[in-house]
């Protein structure tokens, strides 16, 4: 009998320690998504302001002095958010992100720091006006993305 109760009550820790770790692995997954999601929407709205920024500065838009500096305030801030949307464990689902981030991060964080640097520098030059300031600004800032791009996001499918 005493043996028999030993063994439902292994059954029971067994069987609540499996329904805990189902349930963290549901919340992870949950929180994966939800990581995913943040970081796209960010870069998202990046593109939305980056996409005018670029036409003004390859004069295929007119240039707006004060809707550039505005946009490039923008990115500034935007830069500093989607960082922490790279957690471990990230990689999975929906999303153009190769498993490089993870491991070489280092490198990565490099990057979008790189990329929070050029935001800034450009954000500070735009309120110049000065087109011709800009233009150097900004490809640093293009280039910058294009280098993470390059080594850390997969094609368009």
């Amino acid at each position: 009998m005493v043996q028999r109760m030993t063994e439902m009550k292994k059954r029971v820790v067994l069987s609540v320690a499996a329904a805990l770790l189902m349930g963290s692995t549901i919340v992870g997954a949950a929180d994966a998504e939800e990581s995913i999601e943040y970081r796209q929407n960010v870069f998202s709205v990046m593109k939305w302001h980056f996409g005018p920024m670029g036409g003004m500065v390859k004069g295929k838009i007119d240039f707006d002095a004060e809707d550039f500096s505005r946009r490039a305030a923008l990115i500034a801030a935007l830069a500093k958010m989607p960082k922490e949307g790279f957690a471990e464990g990230t990689d999975m689902g929906e999303t153009r992100a190769k498993s490089e981030i993870w491991e070489n991060k280092e490198k990565f964080d490099g990057g979008m720091d790189a990329m929070v640097e050029k935001a800034d520098a450009l954000a500070e030059v735009a309120k110049s006006g000065d087109l011709d300031q800009i233009k150097p600004a900004f490809g640093a800032l293009a280039k910058t993305c294009k280098g993470c791009h390059d080594n850390f996001r997969e094609e368009s499918k």
